[in-house]
């Protein structure tokens, strides 16, 4: 990354509202003392594929086979020119890595129920006054090839080749799509509700097996009350003759507008229950003990049929069955998904809910600011591209941030979306029937690309929603492409209005918030993945994941790097950034805040380059330091893309414009550090780095362990028969010129059967690869993580 100053550092991630900075003190509760954390690193940082300053100063960790690796001494000159990727979690030597529960595990009181797919966020609630027990709650995100090769998009050239779904369940999918495949499919999504405990001989987290609590919250939870329908659904209650395949009684309801105002015109015709939760990406915990779980790629379509209906029409509801999609299977309507879902891990009566007011879109995470006598505050994003940022506040107060009756604060309240302003200020736009309507025209949002290269990708794509008499159209429902070339025509009809002319009820414009919020005027964002609230400064940390326009939208170019806009070969890069917002109110309820970027997405040598691509989830630990995880596109790893074939991708740093293969580069998706005291604050240090083809994801410290997520290891690849893929990659060394390096990889992964029994593995190298979580901790624990 571009070197900043001492107190550029400190001052982004100590506060610069308030905090007073001297030196390498922070007098706001983070230290108190000059010089306590000016301690050196405590770890050998993992060395990876591609240069980091880092690897300047301090020795690095180079692994070379399962659980083998040597360590470097620190060099001027940091790249490589050879590196093999191994197929493991790889952490500093300093550190073990176990596995704690894995896909297909069946730890559940019914024998026949097993832990699903994909893991994703976690969530710790302690049982007692230590953290040795208690409940983790999973997210399952959704299926992929090897899971079945009639996974939604896996490639061609893996079709009739070894899949996973077998060897694991012990018993056969269909070879052909039907009830019993989509039902296994969204029986995989939801969630996990396991109990843990560490009090065993090696202080390792492991399940509870059989525990009374254990159950999982899934797709179809809930799929019996389809028998109170009227239409051709009452007799679609179950998807097999195995017992968790038979529709229970575990359905959701709703809180807020829409459970009312849309939930009662579903054609469904069940109102407020609503048949299972899916798609469940990253959440949050509260104080209270629950979890806030988030439905984000509900969208169903002809590639990616595992999904329901998004489009809704003027008064919230879906505008159809879309063919093919396992909504139309089940009579899942549209509008009951895309929606944080609230659940209590150690009550089992407590039924599941999803919060309406706080908006339908493809969350990817809530972030909760709680606090006694202040409103409810929850910071979301809409994981899309051109997707927004969101804050929602409750009408009524917190009486305890640890009470349960917090619950209901999230009945009532409003729903605002952020528009962030190039000079470095914003506010939040309510959506509420009143709101004006003040869309950004696509000639502003794309106006650096066109400035700079003469054209804009997707012209600057501006969604809104479909209405007949506006822009020309003859029917309602689903969105219009507003973009440069119609602009003139079509935008006029969409200004100076309100949202009422749009919506009927609030509950429908909560239904759908994306086009609502760029009806309002909202800022479309590069694909906000994660946002936190700083324990002490209570600002707020936002990873944007990916700049690059897409067919949903374009993020603002004054604000978001979204191409590569010079051909220099050491021009910014696109792969997004870490910002941070900060609220001109104490509390956090007011309307206006500012905005910075502290880091850029793009390898090290490009200009305003940190070093890494694509930041997804992050965390805080209990010294405030700032952990996160890289989200880099599955078809780019490595410079390969994915299938049997392996294909080379494109990496030339002469090119501008889109250029979402240079994540290659990075090699593996990886855990990064960032200290934010000490002699290597603001430095982006590795942790760790994941198996091949997958994704670390949910991060979550519990005491001196980090819970993580390993999901979908040997994504739409073959798995792992011992092909190795090689090739010469370009990339840039730290002073921003190109070199070459061989690179090594293999096909598709065995994680983690193919590390020791010891470590929850199968010491089989061409075994299968199977979506698991793990715990991190010191081989020498000292009472902290660190």
């Amino acid at each position: 990354m571009s070197k900043l100053s001492r107190r550029q550092i400190l001052v982004f991630f100590a506060g610069s509202a308030g905090a007073t900075v001297l030196g390498d003190t922070i007098l706001d509760g983070i230290s108190k003392i000059a010089g306590a954390n000016n301690r050196r690193l405590s770890f050998t940082p993992v060395r990876l594929p591609h240069p980091l300053p880092i690897y300047r100063q301090q020795k690095s960790f180079l692994p070379t086979a399962i659980c083998q690796g040597q360590v470097i001494n620190p060099s001027a000159n940091a790249k490589l020119n050879s590196y093999n990727v191994v197929d493991d979690v790889v952490v500093p030597p300093e550190y073990e890595r176990y596995v704690i529960i894995s896909w297909g595990d069946r730890v559940f009181p019914n024998p026949d129920d097993y832990f699903g797919y994909n893991n994703d966020y976690t969530g710790f609630i302690p049982l007692g006054r230590t953290n040795d027990v208690g409940y983790l709650w999973v997210n399952h995100e959704y299926v992929s090839f090897p899971f079945s090769d009639l996974a939604p998009e896996a490639p061609a050239d893996v079709k009739g080749l070894p899949t996973t779904f077998e060897s694991v369940i012990g018993w056969a999918l269909p070879s052909t799509r039907n009830i019993e495949f989509d039902g296994e499919a969204l029986y995989n999504l939801g969630g996990s509700i396991i109990r843990i405990s560490r009090r065993n001989s090696s202080n390792r987290y492991a399940v509870v097996k059989g525990d009374v609590r254990n159950r999982r919250l899934h797709g179809l939870s809930g799929l019996g009350i389809n028998s109170q329908r009227s239409d051709e659904y009452k007799n679609v209650t179950s998807w097999g003759s195995r017992s968790y395949q038979k529709g229970d009684q575990n359905y959701l309801i709703a809180t807020g507008p829409a459970a009312t105002q849309v939930f009662n015109l579903s054609s469904d015709g069940l109102g407020n229950k609503i048949i299972g939760t899916g798609y469940n990406c990253s959440g949050g915990t509260t104080p209270w003990g629950t979890i806030l779980s988030a439905e984000e790629n509900f969208q169903g379509s002809v590639g990616s049929f595992v999904g329901v209906t998004e489009p809704v029409t003027p008064n919230g509801t879906q505008t159809g069955y879309i063919d093919g999609t396992t909504g139309k299977t089940f009579g899942l309507v549209g509008e009951k998904y895309g929606w944080i879902v609230e659940i209590d891990p150690v009550n089992p009566n407590f039924r599941p809910r999803k919060h309406t007011s706080l908006g339908r879109f493809r969350h990817e995470n809530v972030a909760i600011r709680a606090e006694a006598k202040k409103p409810l505050i929850a910071y979301m994003g809409d994981d899309r591209r051109g997707g927004h940022t969101w804050k929602f506040i409750s009408a009524g107060v917190i009486s305890s941030p640890t009470s349960k009756a917090n619950s209901s604060l999230w009945e009532s309240g409003t729903l605002y979306v952020a528009r962030y302003n190039p000079n470095g200020t914003g506010q939040w736009i309510p959506l509420r029937l009143t709101s004006p309507t003040n869309p950004i025209s696509p000639s502003v949002i794309s106006s650096v690309e066109f400035a700079a290269l003469g054209s804009a990708q997707r012209n600057g794509l501006l969604p809104l929603p479909k209405r007949n008499g506006i822009a020309g159209q003859t029917t309602d429902g689903g969105s219009l492409a507003v973009d440069r070339t119609n602009e003139a025509d079509r935008l006029p009809g969409y200004q100076g209005k309100k949202l009422s002319d749009f919506y009927t009820s609030q509950g429908a414009i909560l239904a759908d918030a994306f086009l609502a919020a760029n009806l309002a005027g909202g800022t479309p964002t590069a694909r906000p993945e994660d946002i936190e609230v700083h324990p002490t400064t209570k600002e707020v940390f936002i990873a944007y994941t990916d700049g690059a326009p897409g067919s949903d939208g374009y993020p603002d170019s004054r604000i978001f790097q979204v191409a590569k806009l010079s051909k220099d070969v050491n021009a910014t890069q696109q792969s997004g950034g870490l910002y941070k917002i900060i609220e001109d109110s104490v509390d956090g309820a007011g309307l206006t805040f500012r905005w910075q970027r502290f880091a850029q997405g793009g390898e090290a040598g490009s200009i305003s380059g940190a070093g890494f691509a694509n930041v997804d989830n992050l965390v805080f630990d209990n010294k405030a330091n700032i952990w996160g995880v890289t989200d880099m596109s599955t078809t780019t790893h490595n410079g390969f893309n994915v299938g049997a074939a392996g294909t080379v991708t494109t990496i030339d740093h002469t090119a501008n414009g889109n250029v979402s293969n240079f994540t290659g580069v990075f090699g593996n998706n990886w855990l990064f550090y960032i200290p934010t005291t000490g002699a290597n604050a603001g430095e982006v240090i590795p942790f760790a780095h994941g198996p091949v083809r997958c994704e670390m994801t949910g991060p979550t410290f519990v005491g001196d362990t980090l819970i993580i997520s390993v999901q979908h290891p040997g994504e739409d690849s073959p798995i792992n028969d011992g092909t190795i893929l090689s090739r010469d990659i370009e990339l840039l060394d730290l002073s921003g010129v190109t070199f070459n390096q061989a690179r090594t990889v293999p096909r598709g992964s065995s994680w983690p059967s193919n590390i020791p029994t010891a470590d929850g593995g199968k010491g089989q190298p061409r075994s299968f690869p199977k979506p698991s979580v793990i715990g991190i901790k010191r081989k020498n624990p000292t009472g902290d993580f660190t």
